[in-house]
């Protein structure tokens, strides 16, 4: 298992990153390399995302000296979604078969973990989040029909979306970790926009379905200093608490989103007008 660590850092530090400095500090390039898990340790709020895709056999998820624990999920829960062919994960012996697009969140406690592809040619593609827990919660098998689901936006202003809550109070109970995907449709490119901040919930940001040469500007910084990230297919942006994420593209994407912090509502937002963006 691979595992980068990303340190804290203040929001001043950030207004002097040239571009190299913002993407090592934010930027997540590789999450998924065939036969193995990809993971970055971010220490916002210590929420570790990465990916995992088994070709030619099953990927064990073990610990690492960073968690000092005895297994992965010891004192944390997880949530995937998979984004590409179907494959199965198996926890503590059962199996949970993951076609595309389809979602799982897994309680603290867990011990074993592990990936398997259906067909090595399509391999799956398990996208995870993970966060520290205090409370062991139920294994819940989430397909995109079974999540909530959320129209927003408009044509008009090119951010037409629907947003789907996989790991939500409203779909399952999870101790800190907020998990859901967001569809842009073909008319629209900007996301979360008019922007927001919350002190309260750091983010993760994973952009993928983006056809050929696309692009992705990813918005951050504080809201009178931003910045941004100029992204590519399947790769992943750490949002600290005082950043703003929005983003658009030269084309439309799906995007998944992944929360942990101090609570657990999704409006709970510090909206910012446009006019006052610099």
């Amino acid at each position: 298992m691979k595992l980068d660590i990303r340190y804290s850092n203040h929001p001043d530090d950030s207004k002097h990153y040239d571009t190299n400095e913002l993407r090592s500090n934010y930027l997540i390039e590789d999450i998924f390399i065939a036969d193995e898990i990809s993971l970055t340790y971010s220490h916002q709020d210590r929420m570790i995302a990465g990916g995992a895709m088994p070709v030619n056999g099953a990927l064990a998820l073990g610990s690492t000296k960073e968690l000092g624990t005895d297994y992965f999920l010891e004192r944390r829960e997880m949530g995937i979604i998979n984004v590409g062919g179907k494959g199965t994960v198996t926890l503590d012996g059962k199996e949970y078969v993951l076609d595309y697009k389809d979602g799982l969140y897994i309680g603290m406690g867990t011990k074993e973990i592990s990936f398997t592809s259906d067909d090595a040619e399509k391999p799956a593609k398990f996208y995870i989040n993970s966060s520290p827990a205090h409370q062991t919660y139920p294994t819940v098998y989430i397909t995109k029909e079974k999540a909530n689901h959320i129209p927003l936006g408009s044509p008009e202003n090119l951010n037409k979306r629907v947003v789907n809550q996989y790991i939500h109070p409203a779909v399952c109970k999870s101790c800190q970790l907020s998990m859901g995907m967001t569809e842009l449709d073909k008319t629209s490119s900007w996301n979360t926009m008019p922007s927001h901040t919350h002190e309260r919930r750091m983010e993760v940001y994973f952009y993928f379905e983006l056809e050929d040469d696309n692009v992705v500007f990813h918005m951050m910084g504080q809201p009178q200093e931003t910045r941004h990230i100029i992204m590519h297919n399947e790769q992943a942006v750490i949002s600290p608490s005082w950043s703003i994420h929005s983003g658009t593209a030269t084309s439309n994407y799906t995007f998944i989103w992944g929360m942990c912090g101090e609570n657990q509502t999704y409006d709970d937002m510090d909206n910012i007008s446009n006019l006052d963006l610099k």
